[in-house]
């Protein structure tokens, strides 16, 4: 297999490759390029690659500037912090989009993904058609209430209501504009994933704010935030490896 890589961070490149390698087991070559004019420049002498990972922040700009100047039918993993740029790497060839910091398990189920899409090549061209379709129908398809069980009957929570989110075992507790919380039988996961990311940010591993019910921001130590949610009694915390990305998701 031959593999491109787009990453201008040297670290995140060598784990990266590390990963590929462990699923893979050296079972590729590869070619490592760090700005928009070196993927240019490489996509357009050499269009034979059968996989791409790249990062999204890199030298010179994006890897969205490279993509928009070159044609070819490559699927694409995107590898990055930046979790506000998922619709738009749909538009572009991505079957995958794995937020750092990630693990290996996480990256051995994007290569999966792309296994199982493209056993053969050339690639059937209509397959990044269909992942276009599914991204201009997928804001009509997030979650608009949860039906919580309750002891009689079950409720309904609007998720507009939904200001806070927190683990509770391995279920959630859903906080609402009143202060009242309800259980729900998902993993925090399960429930993010059927969020609005526009909407709602995992700011660490536990725990899920609405952005329209931060009260307040202010600075914690070792680069985290800590926030005041409306209704909520105690300050939320970010870990050191969301803050980047909650800064940015904040002004989208």
């Amino acid at each position: 297999m031959d593999i491109l890589i787009i990453e201008d961070e040297k670290p995140a490149y060598k784990k990266l490759l590390t990963y590929i390698a462990n699923y893979l087991s050296n079972d590729f070559t590869h070619t490592h390029i760090r700005s928009v004019n070196e993927g240019i420049d490489t996509l357009t002498n050499s269009n034979t690659y059968d996989l791409i990972f790249a990062d999204i922040k890199i030298l010179q700009g994006t890897s969205f500037d490279i993509f928009s100047r070159v044609t070819f039918s490559t699927p694409i993993i995107f590898c990055t912090a930046y979790n506000e740029h998922l619709f738009k790497a749909f538009q572009t060839n991505g079957i995958a989009y794995v937020l750092k910091p990630y693990s290996q398990e996480e990256l051995n189920e994007a290569i999966k993904k792309f296994e199982t899409l493209f056993q053969t090549k050339p690639y059937d061209k209509d397959i990044f058609n269909d992942f276009k379709l599914l991204l201009e129908t997928k804001e009509n398809t997030y979650k608009k209430r949860f039906a919580v069980k309750k002891k009689q009957d079950i409720k309904l929570i609007e998720v507009d209501t939904i200001c806070f989110i927190e683990v509770f075992g391995d279920q959630c507790k859903l906080y609402d504009t009143k202060g009242r919380f309800h259980t729900i039988s998902k993993s925090l996961s399960n429930v993010y994933n059927e969020l609005n990311p526009h909407q709602f940010f995992k700011v660490n591993r536990s725990q899920i704010v609405n952005i329209n019910f931060i009260e307040s921001i202010s600075p914690h130590s070792k680069n985290r935030l800590y926030l005041k949610i409306d209704n909520i009694k105690d300050l939320i915390v970010t870990s050191t490896s969301t803050t980047k990305a909650f800064r940015i998701w904040l002004e989208h």
